[in-house]
């Protein structure tokens, strides 16, 4: 099969590209910025995802080199290609596109947005608040505790991520605004639990979870190192939660998630991607539900590698 990856200099598009070259695909890869890596058979550079000629760079490619997946593996670009308009002159190509709706995308990209739909549905999360209403007595309350999270709605990664004692928050020495959300920090265990949900029939494929055995900044920040987590009460636990907040959301496709225990071990949702994240190498499980969907999807393109 002839995929083309997104985002292939980042640590999502990298390990895609590993796993998919071994299994005997011919990968193509796109980013910002040139990329060599020894697993592509051919990289192409493209403008920025916010650039209007991003979307009609990315078609011509996927048709030019007679694409039959598209797995996108940038935040930034997921609003804009889950767009109705943009899906359509995607796929168009032929191509199948690993998706979800503009909705659920848009959702999952705004982690205050996030958070009140899982609220709402009833699925563990933090106690959160939007940073610009921190501060009034009728919401405030609850949130200060021996640490909370400050970070901002729209990012990914660890980018912008603040750990704060309850006193930085309560003296006025922080500047928040609506584009923050603020978190109360759940100081247990960290998992980065992936599941592929079935575009077809919304049903879980795939739920593997992994352990954040360390951080890049100690308590908080990207995993620099994960462990696939042997089946438990915990365990099953997170994947319970993990399950139904990609539920609330409706997502399908890869999807990536954090959740952390909290004092008293039970399991909270702190943000979702939806897309593949840096961990999926942690389970090949994934990849191939990708690739089993992807063959139903496209079946005359399959085999022109």
């Amino acid at each position: 099969m002839i995929i083309l990856i997104t985002g292939v200099g980042g640590p999502a598009g990298s390990s895609l590209a590993r796993q998919l070259h071994e299994r005997g695909h011919q990968v193509i890869g796109v980013d910002m910025a040139p990329v060599q890596d020894e697993h592509l058979g051919l990289f192409l550079q493209v403008p920025a995802a916010r650039d209007a000629s991003y979307v009609p760079a990315l078609r011509q490619i996927i048709k030019q080199q007679d694409v039959a997946l598209v797995i996108p593996t940038v935040s930034e670009e997921l609003p804009i290609l889950a767009m109705d308009q943009n899906r359509v002159l995607l796929e168009s190509t032929g191509a199948t596109i690993l998706l979800s709706s503009e909705t659920s995308v848009r959702i999952a990209d705004d982690k205050y947005l996030t958070m009140l739909v899982l609220n709402d549905d009833r699925v563990p999360t933090p106690d959160f608040v939007r940073g610009d209403l921190y501060g009034r007595p009728s919401v405030a309350g609850f949130l200060p505790h021996q640490y909370a999270i400050v970070k901002p709605r729209v990012s990914r990664g660890g980018r912008g991520v603040r750990l704060l004692a309850s006193s930085q928050l309560t003296d006025g020495s922080q500047e928040m605004s609506a584009s923050d959300l603020v978190q109360r920090f759940a100081p247990g265990r960290e998992f980065a639990p992936m599941l592929f949900r079935n575009p077809d029939n919304g049903k879980v494929d795939v739920c593997v979870v992994v352990e954040k055995t360390e951080l890049r900044e100690g308590l908080i920040g990207n995993a620099v190192s994960v462990q696939r987590c042997e089946f438990d009460a915990t365990t099953a636990h997170v994947a319970q939660v993990a399950r139904a907040a990609v539920a609330s959301l409706d997502l399908v496709g890869p999807v990536d998630l954090d959740i952390r225990l909290t004092d008293e071990g039970q399991p909270v949702v702190l943000e979702i991607n939806a897309r593949f994240g840096a961990n999926s190498a942690a389970a090949p499980e994934l990849v191939d539900s990708v690739l089993q969907y992807a063959s139903l999807h496209a079946p005359g393109k399959v085999g022109n590698a």
